[in-house]
């Protein structure tokens, strides 16, 4: 039967320190992999984008500056 969210938070708690951090260090390196997985499939995308030609090149400033502006209207 599966553990509940909750019955898996209250197990870990019973860990001792040293497996605690463990599991800690093992869900990091999970979440850094999934995240560079995210970021390459996303660069791959974009990269198709502006090879199809559905994307026009910018200068470096016209990026940053739409990025500031998104960036300020986020923040609202």
């Amino acid at each position: 039967m599966a553990m509940t969210f909750e019955q898996v938070v209250e197990t870990i708690r019973q860990f001792p320190v040293e497996q605690q951090e463990m599991l800690i260090d093992l869900i990091r390196g999970w979440r850094t992999e999934t995240r560079r997985r995210e970021i390459a499939r996303d660069a791959q995308e974009s990269l198709a984008a502006f090879h199809s030609g559905q994307l026009e090149p910018q200068s470096a400033q016209a990026v940053i500056t739409e990025l500031r502006q998104l960036s300020e209207s986020q923040e609202l």
